[in-house]
């Protein structure tokens, strides 16, 4: 068993599976098991995924279209946006 997003601990098994379902792309692979969504945002598993979809569907990996990426937000308090002049 080998994990390929540690963040939110999913196998290279579970990303065929999905593949073979009928899941052909990164952004349908983020919504159906959360793969880039974790605190890295994908910078440890976004290229292993997209070279396995490369290999299971036969499309060259450059053909292969990353996800939206949206950075991890933090909540402030509101006094941290006024200016307390």
């Amino acid at each position: 068993m080998k994990i390929i997003c540690r963040c939110e601990d999913i196998t290279e098994e579970e990303i065929v599976q999905k593949i073979h379902e009928g899941y052909h792309t990164m952004e349908e692979l983020k919504r159906i098991l959360r793969v880039t969504m974790g605190l890295c945002q994908g910078k440890g598993c976004r290229r292993h995924i997209a070279k396995i979809l490369s290999r299971e569907l036969g499309i060259p990996l450059e053909k292969i279209e990353q996800p939206t990426f949206r950075p991890p937000t933090k909540p402030i308090p509101v006094s941290a946006t006024v200016d307390r002049e």
